[in-house]
């Protein structure tokens, strides 16, 4: 596949994003191909179903299975606007994923460059293709741009909180 290809698909899992936004979900979004057909495509909703493993590459991993008919995802490409977690570069080798191409850098928690490489573990049986940094600065403006407004609702919340009422 070519880097149009990617930044478009890219494209529809930063739309995943922002309607997971609109819910006041950490925005995050994930499209799945098939023979270069997109057949799953999430948002991050954590908060919505109140389930912590409701991450966006995970549904869509599942959209993907039932679309697909298996478990085995062979050959699907994902796309994820922030790179995966441990748990969903878990997720990602268990559903035999060859391609992930994702956004963002995650320096914090990300499992496939920054803190760990869970795909490319040769002590797994199944190894992905990484493919990062398409469309980053979207996909890091929109990320940062959410918990930046997160922290300044927190604080607003604390200096509302001690002011006190004359009486």
């Amino acid at each position: 596949m070519d880097i149009k290809t990617h930044q478009y698909c890219m494209q529809l899992a930063l739309q995943q994003a922002m309607e997971a936004l609109e819910n006041d979900e950490v925005p995050v979004g994930c499209v799945i191909t098939y023979n270069e057909k997109i057949i799953a495509a999430a948002g991050n909703q954590r908060e919505t179903l109140k389930d912590p493993t409701a991450h966006a590459e995970i549904i869509a991993i599942t959209q993907a299975a039932q679309a697909v008919g298996d478990w085995r995802l062979e050959n699907c490409t994902m796309y994820v606007t922030l790179e995966p977690c441990v748990m969903c570069a878990g997720a990602i080798i268990n559903a035999r994923i060859p391609l992930v191409v994702y956004g963002a850098t995650d320096f914090k928690g990300g499992a496939v460059h920054s803190l760990y490489q869970i795909l490319n573990d040769t002590r797994l049986n199944h190894r992905s293709q990484v493919i990062g940094g398409i469309l980053a600065q979207e996909c890091g403006t929109l990320l940062s741009t959410f918990f930046e407004q997160k922290r300044m609702e927190k604080t607003s919340q604390k200096k509302a909180s001690r002011i006190r009422p004359d009486e």
